[in-house]
């Protein structure tokens, strides 16, 4: 006599959870964090209003995706814990670090810059070297919690930090006379130059560190990395970069 068998229904296979990709598309949403604070890559000004060649690349890159464009303000020192929370892609001027790789990934480079100091252009001279600045009496301002206030405490052992929590006024201290210099990225010194004709960065072709610029993405998503590493090969070869580039950098 046979013995019948019992053929147990298979549980179906675990689909795969949802990329980014699939979850900005499915959302219609694409959540930009950014700091508004660091021109030319990202400006929040007065009324709200948002600028910057990174603003306007994550909101290009949205449109491709066919969704709307949502900023997220967010501050240096709070990049990484709104990121996680709060957004799919952070902007705005954001150098390559191991803490920030550490909890995230990171796009295609896409510039190199370091850090050097701007000043009133009649102290150029005596800031030349770190050695120089790092003097009793000299004040470095800095912005809390970026990558400009790790690089004065690592260096600055003599001379006085001073603390300025708002970016976006922080060179009218040096201007005013409250503070010496600042030591932040070659490409803001020069554009901050630009605006402040009383200001001069110091050898900015020859920062005093070499930093890569990216875009801060989900760790673990090599989908949406890939993505957006393809989107900005592309606007890097189309035109598409330097469009958003030239009003503030030429």
């Amino acid at each position: 006599m046979a013995t019948a068998v019992t053929v147990g229904c298979s549980a179906p296979p675990p689909q795969p959870a949802p990329n980014r990709l699939q979850e900005v598309e499915e959302r219609g949403e694409l959540r930009i964090c950014s700091t508004g604070d660091y021109r030319p890559f990202t400006y929040r000004d007065a009324a709200g209003a948002w600028s910057g060649i990174d603003i306007d690349v994550a909101r290009d890159m949205a449109a491709e995706l066919g969704v709307r464009a949502t900023i997220v303000p967010t501050t240096w020192k709070t990049l990484l814990d709104d990121f996680a929370q709060r957004c799919d892609i952070a902007v705005g001027g954001v150098s390559v670090t191991l803490e920030r790789a550490q909890q995230a990934f990171f796009s295609t480079s896409f510039g190199v810059d370091g850090k050097t100091p701007i000043t009133r252009c009649e102290n150029a001279a005596r800031f030349q070297t770190l050695e120089q600045i790092d003097q009793h009496g000299v004040r470095a301002v800095v912005n809390p919690g970026g990558t400009n206030e790790k690089f004065a405490k690592q260096n600055l052992k003599r001379a006085t930090i001073v603390e300025h929590p708002d970016n976006n006024t922080i060179f009218q201290q040096i201007i005013d006379g409250h503070a010496d210099l600042m030591m932040t990225d070659s490409s803001e010194t020069r554009w901050q130059a630009r605006q402040h004709p009383e200001l001069c960065p110091v050898h900015p072709e020859q920062p005093f560190t070499f930093a890569e610029k990216a875009y801060l993405l989900p760790q673990g998503d090599v989908v949406f990395q890939q993505w957006v590493d393809h989107y900005l090969d592309i606007a890097r070869n189309d035109g598409t970069y330097q469009r958003f580039a030239a009003p503030w950098i030429g």
